[in-house]
């Protein structure tokens, strides 16, 4: 239950969290499994919020295992269908964890489910890609052994911003990568090494390349103007939108900053919290409209009306760090 509420939420909450999403084969979005998505990792969580939202279908997850040290964290992930993968930084001891999730995701794969692994093994917020692990050719080939016809997609997730709630996001597809193109008769070196060059030709095609700094570059590949005319139409509901949702927005955002701004996890944890603290906004909102003597059916269409003024704010608001 927990999944299907937060998926919902967020699907109703992405043109508010994003300004634009650009996706260059929105067919994919569709499909069934079984599919390995194989995705570059620049933004922490909120990498898979976007993809698991945007996935008709369900879409389990796995994420590094020292999240899910602590009881209740693993509780909370595993409910969420996100499984635990270890690094050898992470204790050898754990390694152990690894069999089981493979295991684990061949048995979804075996469902027609659609698995996301970030090939990187490490979030950083970055324009670039990183050489690749081989944990998603161990997945792919312990699928392909287990007689899976498994699909491996390659997923390129691309931002205009790191810092800021409202931004631009583009995600590309790349060509699928099947057990006819890895020759799984040689050795794992040979089959590991020969399917991590074919994903990384591939997702070298879908990630964006930017050099920090060069904000010409950002804004050419990342950027979506906004004509003069709907920044005119929109700038007196976008300011209403700004004041009104600024008591939740700036206690959240200076609590994040204060914990995670030094992080690559800041972008996550603000859209997260955002995410699950403005229902509760809302309903405050609307008890305190009913308190002064509104009627129902006016607190009830103001409420239904603040999420558009906050998408006046998030259509004309910066879309980098540096403007």
């Amino acid at each position: 239950m927990l999944y299907q509420g937060l998926k919902l939420a967020s699907r109703l909450a992405i043109k508010l969290l994003c300004r634009d999403i650009r996706i260059n084969n929105p067919a994919i979005l569709e499909l069934k499994g079984p599919i390995l998505l194989a995705a570059n990792h620049p933004n922490s969580f909120l990498d898979s919020i976007l993809i698991d939202t945007l996935f008709r279908e369900p879409v389990w997850a796995l994420a590094r295992g020292d999240a899910f040290n602590k009881k209740w964290h693993a509780r909370l992930l595993r409910s969420l269908r996100i499984f635990p993968v270890y690094r050898n930084s992470e204790g050898v001891e754990n390694l152990h964890v690894n069999y089981q999730t493979f295991d684990t995701c061949v048995e979804l794969f075996k469902q027609n489910q659609i698995v996301t692994i970030y090939s990187e093994a490490l979030c950083v917020n970055e324009w670039h890609l990183r050489n690749l692990k081989k944990g998603t050719a161990r997945l792919a080939i312990q699928a392909w052994e287990a007689g899976v016809p498994l699909t491996v997609l390659p997923v390129g997730i691309n931002y205009s911003s790191f810092r800021t709630i409202g931004k631009n996001v583009h995600i590309n597809f790349g060509e699928p990568i099947t057990a006819e193109k890895i020759p799984l008769s040689k050795s794992d070196g040979h089959r590991h090494q020969h399917f991590n060059q074919c994903l990384q030709e591939e997702l070298k095609k879908l990630v964006y390349e930017i050099a920090p700094g060069d904000t010409a570059r950002l804004e050419q590949m990342l950027g979506s103007p906004v004509h003069k005319l709907e920044k005119l139409l929109l700038f007196p509901f976008a300011v209403v939108g700004k004041i009104i949702h600024l008591p939740i927005y700036y206690p959240l955002q200076q609590y994040t900053l204060k914990n995670f701004g030094e992080t690559g996890h800041y972008d996550s944890v603000l859209t997260a919290l955002l995410l699950l603290a403005y229902p509760f906004y809302l309903l405050l909102i609307l008890l305190v409209l009913l308190t002064i003597g509104a009627s129902f059916l006016t607190a009830l269409l103001t409420i239904a009306g603040l999420p558009l003024f906050a998408w006046c704010h998030v259509r004309t608001k910066k879309q980098f760090d540096f403007q």
